[in-house]
């Protein structure tokens, strides 16, 4: 498993990272004022960070109790991606349209696009970051 150190910087470099890229692209796309992106990127960011670590450690305890390992297949990455996203766009949907002054619909269209970056996003992130940043075997005994 991993420490909670780790699991801090996974959560924090994921959206670090993700920010830099989702907040121009999101204004460009959307035609929406850079800051308004950016308030609502950044209020996303701070929620999806503490869902992140939640998820993870949850998520990491299910699949060793299931599996015995916390190594991921690819199937698994990839349903560890898809059920984050979906719990996170009903968490953020209504604040999307609160912000923006927009519809339910308008703001699930937004945060749908941004839930399929950030599925991709994760997906590659997490990969790299496993190959990074290895989980350490427990030590067999003797």
């Amino acid at each position: 498993m991993r420490s909670t150190a780790d699991r801090i910087r996974h959560a924090i470099s994921f959206e670090v990272l993700a920010l830099l890229i989702v907040t121009p692209m999101g204004a460009w796309l959307f035609d929406k004022p850079l800051h308004e992106i950016g308030v609502v990127t950044i209020v996303s960011a701070s929620i999806a960070t503490g869902w992140n670590y939640l998820y993870n450690l949850g998520f990491d305890h299910a699949l060793r109790r299931l599996r015995g390992t916390v190594r991921k297949t690819v199937p698994i990455r990839v349903l560890h991606a898809v059920t984050f996203e979906i719990g996170l766009l009903f968490v953020l949907m209504p604040f999307i349209a609160w912000y923006l002054s927009i519809s339910l619909m308008e703001a699930f269209l937004i945060d749908v696009s941004f839930a399929l970056f950030y599925l991709i996003y994760a997906f590659v992130f997490n990969w790299v970051y496993d190959v990074l940043f290895p989980v350490p075997e427990p030590a067999r005994p003797s």
